[in-house]
C-alpha cells in the first residue's frame, strides 16, 4: 500500500480550508438568526400575556371608572344609502344596555362599526377608552360577539371549532367550554353540518363566552332558541353581569329587553329617538288607562296619546296626573277603570308614532 499516495489523495489545500471556514461562519450565522427569532417570538408572546394580565387587573380594580362604550356622532352610509346617522350614546361599565328597533333600523350597523368590521363615514367610537379602529386588535381580546346569523365550516366538529376559536385568545378555555356545553345541552362531538339552526346558535353563544370577556355585544341573540334555552341564556347573562361583564343587548323583541336590561336606547331609521332607564321609559312618564263607560261617551284630556276606542271602551296612554284624570271622569258614568304601567312595547310604539307625525 502506497501511504504517500493515499495522503496526497486526502490532503486539504488552502482553498479548501477557506471554503470550510466560510461554511462554518454561515452555519454560525444561521444559528444566531434562529436564536434571535426564537427570542423575539418568546418576547412578543410574553408581552401579550403581560398586556392581558394588566388588562385583567384594570378590569377588576378600575371597574366603573370608564364607560364600556362611548359613541359620538357615529355615521355610516353605504354609498348613498343610510346606515346610521349621528348616533351618540354611553354604555356604563357593568350594566346591561338594551338597543331596540325594528329590522333595518341600524342596530347591526352600529355593532359592526364598534367591532371595526366596517368603517364609519363620520364620528368616533371607543371601547374601554380605546379607539375602536386604531386599537381594534387589543379591544377584541376583551369582547365576546354574538351575531344575528352564524356561518361555520360545516365539516368541523363543534369541539374543534371551539378549540380553534380559543386559540385566538391564547388561553386554555377547555373548562369553560365544557361548562357552557353542559348548560346549553350541546354535543361537542357533532359536526357543524348536522346541527339545527338552534344548536348552531348555541355554538355561537359558547364561542362568545368561552374566553370570559369584559364586554358582550349581542345582536338579536335569541333567534333560533326555544323558550327553555332562552331562559337558560338569560340566566347565564345575569351571572356574567354579576361578575362585572358589560352587556350590549340588541333586539327587536321588546319583552326580552324589558326583562333583562337596565337602560335602553330606541333607534329608528338610523337615528336615536330616546335613551333612558327601562322603568323610566315604561312607567314614570306614562300610565296605561282603560275605561269602560256605562253609555256611549266622548272623553278628552290633555296628555292622552295612542287613543283607541271600541264600543263603550277607551284605551290610551296618559302622561298627566292621575288625580286630574279621576276628577275629569266625575262628570261621566264609568263602569270600570284600569290604571296600569305600560309595557316597554307600548311606549316604544308611542315614540315611533310620534316620530312619524313629526
Amino acid at each position: 500500500m502506497d501511504v504517500r499516495k493515499t495522503a496526497d489523495d486526502i490532503s486539504i489545500t488552502a482553498g479548501d480550508t477557506s471554503i470550510i471556514q466560510g461554511g462554518n461562519r454561515f452555519i454560525a450565522c444561521l444559528f444566531f438568526i434562529e436564536l434571535y427569532i426564537d427570542y423575539m417570538v418568546n418576547w412578543l408572546y410574553n408581552k401579550l400575556i403581560i398586556d392581558h394580565m394588566v388588562s385583567e387587573i384594570d378590569r377588576r380594580e378600575g371597574a366603573g371608572n370608564v364607560n364600556a362604550i362611548e359613541i359620538r356622532n357615529l355615521t355610516k352610509y353605504y354609498g348613498k344609502s343610510r346606515g346610521i346617522i349621528g348616533v351618540s350614546m354611553d354604555v356604563r361599565e357593568g350594566e346591561i344596555f338594551g338597543f331596540i328597533g325594528p329590522n333595518g333600523a341600524g342596530k347591526s350597523t352600529t355593532i359592526r362599526t364598534l367591532l371595526s368590521f366596517i368603517f364609519p363615514s363620520g364620528g368616533s367610537a371607543k371601547i374601554f377608552g380605546m379607539d375602536c379602529f386604531r386599537d381594534s386588535e387589543k379591544i377584541k381580546m376583551d369582547i365576546g360577539y354574538l351575531p344575528a346569523e352564524v356561518n361555520y365550516y360545516d365539516d368541523m366538529k363543534v369541539k374543534d371549532l371551539l378549540r380553534y376559536s380559543a386559540k385566538f385568545y391564547r388561553k386554555d378555555c377547555s373548562k369553560r367550554i365544557k361548562e357552557l356545553s353542559d348548560i346549553f345541552e350541546l354535543d361537542l362531538n357533532k359536526r357543524i353540518d348536522s346541527l339545527s339552526f338552534g344548536n348552531k346558535k348555541k355554538v355561537a353563544i359558547i364561542q362568545s363566552l368561552l374566553h370570559e370577556p369584559r364586554l358582550l355585544l349581542l345582536d338579536e341573540p335569541t333567534g333560533g332558541l326555544d323558550p327553555l334555552m332562552q331562559n337558560k341564556f338569560f340566566e347565564v347573562l345575569r351571572e356574567e353581569n354579576k361578575r362585572g361583564v358589560t352587556i350590549f343587548f340588541s333586539s327587536h323583541v321588546l319583552s326580552e329587553v324589558q326583562k333583562l336590561c337596565d337602560r335602553v336606547a330606541i333607534i329608528k331609521e338610523g337615528k336615536i329617538l330616546r335613551i333612558g332607564e327601562v322603568d323610566e321609559l315604561a312607567g314614570d312618564k306614562f300610565k296605561k288607562i282603560k275605561i269602560e263607560f256605562a253609555n256611549d261617551e266622548t272623553f278628552e284630556l290633555p296628555g292622552m296619546v295612542n287613543v283607541q276606542t271600541k264600543d263603550k271602551t277607551m284605551e290610551f296612554l296618559f302622561s298627566g296626573k292621575v288625580d286630574i284624570l279621576i276628577k275629569s271622569l266625575a262628570g261621566v258614568k264609568v263602569e270600570n277603570l284600569w290604571i296600569e304601567e305600560p309595557s316597554l312595547e307600548e311606549v316604544f310604539m308611542h315614540y315611533y308614532r310620534s316620530e312619524d307625525r313629526n
